[in-house]
């Protein structure tokens, strides 16, 4: 049997802090099933040898509790260097608490962490370690909330496209019967140059999200994301073999797991898998989804979290996109210094700047800080 080698003192991880904050949106927003005023961030810091990471989730503050205790009782003293047996640790940890959820939000923001730890201890870039594939990644914008006047989603839309992103997506499903004409304002503003999404959030029953695929596919809308609950992996099959020519089915955002994204793929529910590394276990995640993915040979794309999904996503050559999403670019800029790049319709990854290249506004966020036991924004 083969000894373990030692652990280098420098890279014995030393500390494991959580904190979580909580950002009012800039206006009230809504998808197809819920409604929302702010968005919450929990932010991980783990250090070794004299770096630290530091990493993030969107999700309950009960994810930085989660953080406290019990994942940091396994990874104190581990090796930084050995990310997936910290990773395999902080499962086991969560087993009889439960993993999917919460957990997996925890373990998500404590991963990214570690990666950007790891980075930093070899004085390199998160994006050299993983090995990139790419130069940029294409993004789609992303909100077009069911909440905002038509004169706000025309405006957003429209602004994205002048910025050069050539798809934007909007929100659908809180008033069925008013979708068709409010999708139609939204091709008038974005001209018909630009790829139209929408995303029903599980909103619709099969038998209206069939007819609102056609309603749809005239006003050439080429992506319909959870037209049924990513749950009905029967409903989205039926959707994905019914729906009109060149309009991708999509689901997976709440996919917790390999286990969660395997049978989606094996049901053949989706043309396309989407991944969030926040909910997912962290890039370790991403990267066994993905690998998943194209076993089945099924695209991927990447759910929000754009600064975070821009340097895994640029490490894989199956991924079609990630989503620019409203909340989540304005909270990342407002949050840290050292963003990736955007530039025409792509985000750029600075591979020199180390880490995750990320530099926490430490003043200027401190007066989003909640408490464990505080309330909570939505986590989209």
């Amino acid at each position: 049997m083969t000894a373990t080698p030692p652990i280098a003192a420098g890279r014995r991880i030393a500390s494991v802090e959580a904190s979580a904050y909580r950002i009012p949106t800039d206006a009230p927003e809504a998808d197809g099933t819920i409604a929302w005023d702010a968005t919450t961030l929990v932010l991980a810091q783990v250090s070794a040898g004299g770096q630290a990471g530091l990493g993030y989730t969107y999700a309950h503050p009960a994810a930085a509790a989660l953080i406290a205790d019990p994942l940091r009782g396994c990874l104190l003293g581990a090796d930084a260097d050995d990310i997936p047996a910290a990773w395999a640790a902080m499962n086991r940890a969560l087993r009889n608490i439960g993993r999917p959820g919460v957990g997996l939000m925890a373990i998500a923001a404590v991963d990214h962490a570690l990666w950007d730890l790891k980075a930093r201890l070899h004085e390199t870039s998160v994006l050299r370690l993983l090995g990139a594939a790419r130069d940029a990644v294409p993004v789609y914008g992303s909100g077009g909330f069911t909440s905002y006047t038509t004169e706000r989603l025309q405006q957003q839309l429209a602004g994205w496209a002048k910025e050069g992103i050539t798809r934007v997506k909007m929100k659908v499903g809180s008033q069925p019967q008013d979708d068709p004409a409010r999708v139609h304002v939204a091709r008038e503003a974005i001209g018909p140059e630009v790829d139209l999404m929408v995303d029903a959030n599980g909103a619709y029953t099969r038998q209206q999200a069939l007819a609102l695929a056609d309603a749809y596919a005239r006003e050439q809308v080429c992506w319909f994301a959870e037209p049924v609950s990513s749950d009905d992996l029967e409903g989205l099959r039926l959707l994905r073999d019914q729906a009109p020519h060149g309009m991708a089915i999509a689901a997976g955002e709440y996919g917790w797991d390999t286990w969660h994204f395997r049978r989606m793929l094996a049901a053949g529910a989706v043309d396309v898998l989407q991944i969030d590394s926040t909910r997912c276990g962290g890039f370790s995640g991403f990267l066994q989804a993905a690998s998943l993915a194209r076993g089945f040979g099924v695209p991927v794309s990447a759910h929000c979290a754009p600064t975070l999904h821009a340097h895994v996503c640029s490490a894989l050559d199956n991924v079609l996109h990630l989503e620019y999403f409203h909340d989540h670019s304005r909270i990342e800029a407002m949050f840290f210094d050292g963003l990736p790049t955007l530039r025409e319709g792509a985000l750029r990854v600075d591979a020199d700047r180390p880490g995750l290249g990320l530099v926490l506004k430490q003043a200027d966020v401190q007066r989003y800080r909640v408490a464990s036991d505080q309330g909570a924004g939505h986590v989209h």
